[in-house]
């Protein structure tokens, strides 16, 4: 029986066949399109070798070895429709992974939970469709929920879940637990459209494309500052954490002189941060933000976090001083 079923055989897919066969876990993956067996065939062996490729690839970087390739690939099957009809009543857990259209999801989850047991859950790996959506496409709407991986999945930590209303909690606990023990890092959310990363990444290179747009500074300086000045400091800190830690009066302030300077819209501090402001929870300083501080030594906090962040400019090589 294997421990997860994969239902498409794209990019997406097949990331997260590595990743749960790289995690010692068992994957059927089905191509759920129709197409004649020379056309099956070959897009088995392509797929084949993409993931054997991917995973030559880490070891050489040191994730993994060799020797544990043959092994990893060993836990991936693959077949058609037909073939999978019955071996899918014994998995716990689906992935969809079909093109983003009504219709290719809708036959897809009429088929897979018509072969499905009835408590197997179906995740969607759909970035753009609703849970509520996608629930109502087959049986059982409680067991439905979508995972949002991001690329690539193989190697990034995080996955986004996103619960509809009638997703139970027993459902989301399974997932949960599925990615926690091929160490992956799921948040869980309420669906909302573009879950948590998209939407401040579309928001921050919307940003960047007009800093170029504008002449600000050129593509190569910009980059340099995202990469030296911002990501690795939310690689540490997290971005609510980040305006704590600061001060929620400097965000404050600072949205306050883009929005008169830069740009109305884009710039108005959200309701939270004027009330945050308002009622003097400004963050670690006042005891209080986002988060709650009463209770927490600063300190030490300050001290992993510091320690955090100099360790990762030393992996890096970006320590104070490093070139003369």
């Amino acid at each position: 029986m294997a421990d997860v079923a994969i239902l498409g055989l794209g990019r997406m897919g097949r990331g997260i066949a590595e990743a749960y066969a790289f995690a010692g876990k068992s994957v059927l993956m089905v191509d759920v399109k129709p197409r004649d067996e020379a056309g099956r065939l070959k897009l088995v062996a392509e797929a084949h070798k993409e993931i054997a490729d991917d995973l030559a690839f880490l070891a050489g970087l040191g994730i993994g070895s060799a020797a544990a390739l043959e092994p990893a690939m060993a836990r991936i099957s693959m077949c058609g429709r037909e073939e999978a009809e019955a071996k899918l009543g014994s998995i716990p857990l689906f992935y969809e992974g079909v093109p983003e259209t009504t219709e290719a999801k809708q036959e897809l989850f009429a088929w897979a939970c018509q072969h499905a047991a009835s408590d197997a859950v179906m995740a969607s790996t759909s970035s753009t469709m609703a849970v509520d959506d996608l629930a109502a496409m087959g049986t059982q709407p409680e067991r439905f929920v979508n995972a949002h991986w991001l690329n690539p999945a193989m190697l990034m930590p995080l996955v986004e879940v996103a619960r509809g209303t009638l997703s139970s909690d027993a459902a989301v606990k399974r997932l949960v637990d599925s990615l926690e023990d091929i160490g992956k890092s799921p948040v869980v959310m309420k669906n909302s459209p573009g879950y948590i990363i998209p939407r401040i990444q579309a928001l921050a290179m919307n940003e960047a494309a007009r800093l170029a747009e504008e002449g600000v500074a050129s593509v190569e300086d910009i980059d340099k500052a995202i990469r030296l000045g911002f990501g690795i400091r939310y690689a540490v800190l997290g971005m609510i954490e980040f305006i704590d830690f600061g001060g929620n009066d400097i965000l404050y302030y600072a949205s306050d002189y883009l929005a008169k300077n830069v740009d109305a819209n884009r710039y108005k501090a959200p309701q939270s941060v004027v009330e945050n402001m308002k009622s003097g929870r400004n963050g670690m300083r006042d005891g209080a933000g986002f988060y709650d501080w009463n209770g927490v030594d600063v300190a030490d906090y300050r001290a992993k976090r510091l320690g955090a962040f100099v360790s990762l400019l030393k992996a890096l090589d970006l320590t104070p001083g490093r070139k003369a």
